[in-house]
């Protein structure tokens, strides 16, 4: 068993279940990847709710409805919402849709492509507290999808940078905001993760790069403090925290979840 397995091992064991019994979740982007696995831990744990995805296909626990939302679309978001207001207000927003677009030079960059990463990324979480928290009770919870580019920068991403950054600014306003509320709104901020689409990403650059897979991957690895990339699972249990009573005195935050890359 290999340190990555054994740890994947200890987390699964530790969760138990029933932390967010009756609570009420609505997950962007929870179709895939790190928003997926954040689905499955907050269901692991007793809460129900909704997916919003353009990918509606993908699977998803019982009780875990997928809708197809645009999250940029303000009227297409307020709609969903209200259709789904008869079980109740939702105490939990979860908003994992993002993208990361191809890499550009600041001299070449596409500015429809910086305007579209900043509508999913940051519009689309905005969109998400102004339709939902108006309506949460005391004792809700936001976590958003920041990144470790929340607060370091990118020759290639600048647009992709720029929008994590606004997101870190969102959420501690935010939380300055609905704190008074009792409404928590934190950021969890994922280095490296081998989902799907960072695979899909560094295939793309292979030909600039001249780095296979295993290549980037293990250059990843290398300069963290615990030798290995953390997981999708990983994140979703710093997100499992802070949407769960264990974290009721932190808001306005951004919890790294990197494997100490420091």
């Amino acid at each position: 068993m290999d340190v990555t397995e054994a740890h994947l091992k200890v987390s699964t064991d530790r969760r138990g279940a029933g932390l967010l019994a009756s609570r009420r979740f609505l997950v962007t982007g929870g179709a895939r990847g790190i928003g997926a696995a954040v689905v499955a831990a907050l269901s692991a744990q007793g809460a129900n709710g909704v997916i919003f995805d353009l990918n509606a296909d993908g699977a998803a626990p019982a009780g875990w409805p997928v809708v197809s939302v645009d999250v940029t679309d303000e009227a297409a978001v307020r709609e969903a919402t209200c259709a789904l207001d008869t079980n109740g207000p939702f105490d939990g927003l979860v908003a994992a849709a993002g993208i990361v677009p191809p890499w550009q030079s600041p001299a070449n960059i596409d500015l429809e492509v910086l305007d579209r990463t900043m509508a999913v990324n940051l519009r689309g979480f905005v969109i998400a507290l102004k339709c939902l928290t108006s309506a949460m009770p005391a004792g809700s919870t936001v976590v958003a999808i920041g990144s470790l580019n929340s607060w370091r920068g990118d020759p290639n991403l600048l647009a992709y940078v720029a929008s994590k950054h606004a997101v870190l600014g969102a959420v501690r306003s935010a939380a300055m905001a609905l704190g008074p509320s009792g409404i928590r709104v934190n950021a969890v901020a994922p280095g490296p993760i081998a989902t799907e689409a960072l695979l899909e990403r560094i295939d793309a650059r292979a030909a600039v790069t001249g780095c296979q897979r295993a290549e980037v991957l293990q250059d990843f690895s290398r300069p963290t403090a615990l030798g290995r990339l953390a997981t999708a699972e990983d994140v979703a249990d710093a997100v499992l925290f802070l949407s769960s009573p264990l974290s009721s005195a932190i808001t306005g935050h951004l919890i790294p979840v990197d494997s100490g890359l420091l």
